[in-house]
Order: C-alpha cells, then structure tokens, then sequence
C-alpha cells in the first residue's frame, strides 16, 4: 500500500503544481486585466489583432484637478489620493458586473457589456446604478477628508452605449486587452465636457433613452472630432 502511495506521490505533485500555477496566473490576470479579458487570454485569444465587435455601455470617467493634485501633494501621497479615488469607483462597477479595462493616471475606462439575460437597457441601468453608488462612496470620502481638513474629490463621468472593439492591440511585441472604437471615442468626449457643463455625468441620447426618467436634456452640444453636435443629457 506505502508503495503504491509512493508511486502516485510523483505525478500527483506535478498535478497540484499545474492547478497552483494555473490558480496564480488566473488571479494575476483577474487583477490586472479583468475577469472576462483575462479569461479570454488564458483561452488563447493573444493575437495581435484578435478583436470582437460588442455591445456595452461605456464608462470613462477621470479624476477632477489631477494636475492640481500631482504638483501640491508628495508622489507617495498623491498615490494614495488616486487608490482612494479608485476604491470607491471600482467596487461600484464591478458590483453592477462591469469590468475596469484601464486605469489611465486618473481615469477609469470600463464596460458593462450585453451579456445572456442582460439587455441594452439592463446594461446602461447597471452603469447608471454603479455612477450613483460610486458618487455616493466619494461623498463619504469627502467626509472623512472633511475631517481632516483636506479638500474634497470630484470627478467626471461620460456614460454611451454602442459597439465596442473588444480585444489585443498594440505592437507586435507588446500588446493591451482593452476597448476602442467610435463609442468609446464618444464617452471619453462626454466624460471630458463634464467640467466645461458644470454637470459631474453626462451621457449620449443613446444612453439617455435607456434611463429616460433619470437624466435632464442640455440639447445639442459640439464635440471636438465629431462633424456634427451630439444631444446630451446630464444624469440626475
């Protein structure tokens, strides 16, 4: 019996070692890629090029006065400022089974994407949902900062929803899981307009169709790179 333990001893290890360095490298691309991204690169999908076309809403937001922030504060404290930024908008959206694609300096670029038993208006619902517990999570920040005498954070937020290229671009020796597109192009503009508007959300007539009682017309607006003014809508 000892010998026949023995004999498996061996190759039952090199199981277990396989199915430990496979957990590990799944929660490595879980936290720095996200779960679906991940997931997909595990499956194979790391082609250059490797891009599918789908439907999601799209969050860009980014953190007001980051400039500001950069020069006055310490790099170690300007660090935690944007972690403490980024905890109270990360938890929302995956709560609301989004998923953060890139943290660009300040920003947030993520997704809520179309997905079985999900539909378009179930998807900008989730954004919308995940935009006013994000708020809400700043403004209990806010507090503490208040406290503590420091000033508050804000931040802007450009919500769309359309198709999204979805997958590995880049250069042929480094590449980004990530989304782009006309779409995504719309909701950076609407998230950088939130300042010039003086509204902290604003979304597209796309977006605002979906969540018809939640959101007040501003009317056609410019948009620099786009040839024609855009209806937008702040959301309440």
């Amino acid at each position: 019996m000892i010998a026949a333990l023995e004999q498996l001893n061996r190759p039952m290890a090199l199981l277990t070692e396989i199915f430990a360095q496979r957990r590990l490298m799944t929660n490595l691309l879980n936290i720095y890629v996200g779960h679906n991204a991940g997931a997909r690169v595990l499956q194979g999908v790391i082609r250059r090029g490797d891009v599918d076309v789908i439907d999601a809403a799209i969050w860009i937001s980014d953190l007001r006065g980051s400039t500001r922030w950069a020069d006055v504060l310490s790099g170690r404290d300007y660090i935690a400022l944007l972690n403490d930024h980024f905890d109270c908008i990360v938890p929302a959206i995956e709560r609301h089974a989004g998923e953060v694609l890139k943290f660009t300096g300040d920003g947030v670029l993520a997704i809520f994407p179309l997905v079985a038993g999900r539909t378009h208006v179930g998807c900008c619902e989730a954004a919308r949902d995940a935009a006013r517990e994000a708020r809400a999570a700043t403004d209990a920040l806010n507090q503490r900062r208040a406290d503590r005498h420091l000033a508050p954070l804000r931040f802007g937020l450009g919500l769309h929803i359309g198709d999204v290229l979805y997958g590995n671009i880049g250069s042929a020796n480094r590449l980004d899981f990530t989304a782009t597109g006309p779409a995504v192009n719309l909701a950076a503009r609407l998230g950088a307009l939130t300042g010039e508007l003086g509204h902290e959300t604003l979304v597209s007539m796309e977006f605002a169709a979906a969540c018809p009682d939640d959101v007040v017309p501003l009317g056609p607006q410019p948009l620099r790179g786009f040839n024609r003014s855009i209806e937008l809508y702040a959301l309440r």
